[in-house]
């Protein structure tokens, strides 16, 4: 309940002093890239419940000729690689937090067909909500591999606090000034999870 409190009133301030933000970057996402503004998918919560996600594109319409979206490194604009390193595209992730949906801080909302993936132990990152930044964003994001993301992301569920949570908030501010572990190896991003269940 605790943490549940500190997540509203933390969302609700950020909503506020980050609006003038949230205006400015919804404006240059609907110049750059067009409508929509917001990037809304489906995502695994708590107990892998679904919810839709909110936010901001960095990535263009693009198809193929069979109508098949184009890898991401053809859709990825400039402007949206600088969202994503600066995590401005987060933002909207606070409403989602005031929501219920997902915590400040918790395992990175990931992929509906991931789900049936993952092994029992990889499973128990759902234990709790998911959050916007989390143990294993700050010890590497997107530049490690998915084993070693799952084992940060089930020692946070174990050893959860609220002086965690506040460590992990303050450290995650330093790695977005440095930009550090925005994509993986080779990748825009990160590689699609193909399954591990040793």
């Amino acid at each position: 309940m605790f943490k549940r409190l500190v997540d509203i009133i933390g969302s609700a301030v950020g909503l506020l002093l980050f609006l003038p933000v949230i205006v400015i970057v919804s404006w240059h996402v609907s110049r750059k890239l067009g409508a929509p503004v917001f990037f809304r998918q489906t995502r695994p919560g708590m107990s892998g419940k679904p919810f839709e996600m909110i936010k901001f594109r960095t990535m263009k319409d693009a198809s193929d000729a069979k109508g098949n979206p184009l890898p991401d490194s053809e859709r990825m604009t400039p402007f949206g690689q600088f969202l994503r390193s600066t995590s401005l595209d987060e933002l909207p992730e606070l409403w989602n937090v005031l929501k219920g949906d997902m915590s400040l801080v918790g395992p990175r909302p990931l992929l509906m067909e991931y789900l049936p993936l993952y092994s029992k132990e990889q499973y128990r990152r759902h234990e709790v909500r998911p959050g916007v930044t989390g143990w294993a964003q700050i010890n590497g994001r997107n530049a490690i591999s998915w084993e070693d993301k799952f084992k940060l992301d089930v020692w946070y569920v174990d050893n959860r606090s609220f002086w965690l949570d506040m460590k992990i908030l303050f450290l995650t501010v330093k790695k977005v000034l440095a930009r550090d572990g925005v994509s993986g190896e080779g990748e825009v991003t990160m590689p699609k999870f193909t399954g591990n269940k040793d």
